[in-house]
């Protein structure tokens, strides 16, 4: 038997791992506790993408100096529910930690509600920030850009992020739905981890330099990533680049990739979150909004092997809480590089998973 492949570690197990790493390259507490709970969260979701991987470009936007560690987000309300986060040049989860009670006030109080981060980086999945606003019994959207690597349709040529969009719909004693996807082919991320196992895309996610389709995670890297759907997701990513740019003042992803440094991390830019009431929305009327959203979950449930945007974030969260997250070990010796406190550097495996035949 060889040495194993992974790491089963507790999802508070992997936030305190990211913590330390965070608060050891010199990140303010109150800027590493609200992303070492979101990378925890994502990977405990399955969404590995957007999980401790990203500890390498939060690690490498610090140490550049790009992202002020010390930052400290300012509140400001700028006309009834519409509502401002300036993040001080610092991470977006802190900045979306400071605004999110407020957005939830207002939007239970007046129906509809608008949150704008910016000057700050996004680097974590819209969904995570969805779920205290779907909790709360609202309907939200979230939108944010990306780095500068995808083409229109029709081009060649690097124009827009990644560009997600994310929606979330409450429900009463039951999981959220929430969906949360690139208007890319797929999240950077993904193709980072696939050059990183040396696998091979699909056609049509990528070209190459040259403008060329490619096959090849790195060349793609290189070129550009295409839209999902063509021309629709294209539009789609289209959309998203206003209303996470010009519509709140932030730059467009071709506009942040100027202020690129190389050092793997996120790009300086905004995020965009609208928070909806549908409890406002139904006030004085007879029908039942909850009932009529299960009546229509419960048909399409009636359809064989149907599944719901985040069926399997859910299923993948209950396994993590009841047997932990296996984490690959090549992954965690990296990160533990980055620190530099020896306990951390040396810290021994937590449980150990599957091993190698």
């Amino acid at each position: 038997m060889g040495a194993s492949r992974t790491t089963t570690m507790t999802i508070a197990e992997v936030e305190d791992f990211a913590f330390r790493i965070l608060r050891d390259n010199g990140l303010a507490a109150h800027q590493a506790g609200p992303i070492a709970r979101a990378m925890a969260v994502t990977e405990a979701a399955g969404s590995q993408s957007h999980g401790l991987y990203r500890l390498i470009g939060y690690v490498g936007s610090i140490r550049s100096g790009r992202v002020n560690a010390l930052a400290q987000p300012q509140f400001e309300r700028i006309a009834g529910s519409f509502m401002r986060v300036d993040g001080d040049n610092g991470f977006a989860p802190p900045a979306h930690a400071v605004g999110v009670k407020a957005l939830i006030d207002a939007a239970e109080t007046n129906g509809i509600a608008a949150l704008a981060l910016t000057n700050c980086y996004h680097f974590s999945a819209l969904w995570h920030d969805l779920d205290p606003i779907v909790s709360a019994g609202l309907a939200c959207w979230a939108f944010t850009i990306g780095q500068c690597i995808v083409a229109p349709h029709g081009g060649t040529r690097r124009l827009m992020g990644t560009n997600p969009i994310a929606f979330g719909w409450p429900r009463e004693d039951r999981r959220p739905f929430v969906f949360d996807f690139a208007t890319s082919s797929v999240a950077r991320g993904e193709i980072e981890l696939m050059s990183r196992a040396g696998k091979t895309l699909p056609q049509g996610w990528g070209v190459d330099a040259s403008g060329q389709p490619t096959l090849d995670p790195e060349a793609a890297l290189a070129g550009a990533l295409l839209p999902f759907g063509g021309y629709k997701g294209s539009a789609l990513s289209m959309m998203v680049e206003l209303l996470a740019g010009p519509m709140i003042g932030e730059p467009t992803s071709r506009q942040a990739a100027a202020f690129d440094n190389g050092d793997g991390g996120p790009p300086i830019g905004g995020e965009l979150l609208i928070a909806m009431s549908p409890a406002v929305f139904n006030t004085g009327l007879a029908k039942n909004w909850q009932r009529q959203a299960e009546g229509f979950f419960a048909d399409a449930r009636t359809q064989p092997g149907i599944r719901l945007p985040s069926d399997r974030r859910h299923a993948a969260r209950q396994r993590s809480e009841a047997d932990g997250i296996s984490v690959p070990n090549t992954l965690l010796d990296e990160l533990r590089k980055l620190s530099l406190a020896d306990d951390l550097r040396s810290v021994p495996a937590m449980k150990a998973g599957p091993e190698a035949i």
